[in-house]
C-alpha cells in the first residue's frame, strides 16, 4: 500500500470516530492518542515509538458491528491485535506493531509485577482487564520479558495510561499523521 492512501485511511478512522469518547475516562479517542504522541515525543523517543504511541489505539477505530467484538462498552475485544495486524498490512514496521499489539500485555504484566500499579489504574482501565484476562502468570510475565521490544512496550504503556487529561493543549492531528506519512515513505 502507498504511504498516501495508509495515511487518507488513518485519517478517515479520525473523522468517523476520533471524536468518540474513550471509554469510560474524560477525552476521546483522538485527545487519549495525541496526548500519547506528545508524551512520547516529549520524551524523546524515536519515530518509530512515537507513531507507536499515537496510534496504539486504532484498533478500537475499525468498523465492527458484531456485539462479541466489544468488552460492552470499553472498546473492541483484542483491539491491540487488530490494530496491529491492520497497521502491518499498511506498512509500518514490526517494532511499531509490536509496540501496539503487547501494550496490552503490559498493563497485564505490571498489574502482576506491582500491586501499586493495578491500584492506581482508573475504573475503565480496570473493566477492561478484567475482559484482557487480568494479570499475568509468573509463566506469561516471564515469557513477556523476553520480547525484545519489552522496555518500548512498558513505555507506551505508561503513556497510555497518562493520556487522560483534561482540557490539555495538544499539537494538531496534521502533525502526527505528516510524521506517519515521512516515515512511511521512508521505508
Amino acid at each position: 500500500m502507498i504511504p498516501r492512501q495508509a495515511i487518507a485511511e488513518i485519517t478517515e478512522l479520525f473523522e468517523k470516530h476520533g471524536s468518540d469518547d474513550y471509554y469510560g475516562e474524560p477525552v476521546s479517542q483522538l485527545e487519549h492518542m495525541l496526548q500519547s504522541a506528545m508524551l512520547a515525543e516529549r520524551a524523546g523517543a524515536d519515530d518509530e515509538t512515537v507513531i507507536a504511541a499515537f496510534l496504539h489505539d486504532i484498533g478500537h477505530l475499525l468498523p465492527s458491528e458484531a456485539a462479541e467484538d466489544h468488552m460492552d462498552e470499553y472498546g473492541r475485544v483484542d483491539h491491540e491485535k487488530l490494530g496491529a495486524d491492520w497497521l502491518r498490512e499498511r506498512g509500518f514496521s514490526e517494532k511499531v506493531a509490536q509496540l501496539i499489539e503487547h501494550h496490552v500485555n503490559a498493563k497485564r504484566y505490571l498489574t502482576y509485577k506491582n500491586p501499586a500499579y493495578f491500584n492506581k489504574l482508573s475504573e475503565a482501565s480496570l473493566k477492561t482487564l478484567a475482559f484482557q484476562g487480568g494479570p499475568m502468570t509468573a509463566a506469561e510475565a516471564q515469557e513477556f520479558e523476553q520480547n525484545p521490544f519489552f522496555r518500548g512496550i512498558l513505555q507506551v504503556r505508561g503513556w497510555d495510561e497518562l493520556a487522560k487529561e483534561t482540557d490539555l493543549e495538544m499539537p494538531p492531528v496534521d502533525q502526527y499523521l505528516a510524521l506517519c506519512k515521512r516515515y512511511l515513505e521512508r521505508r
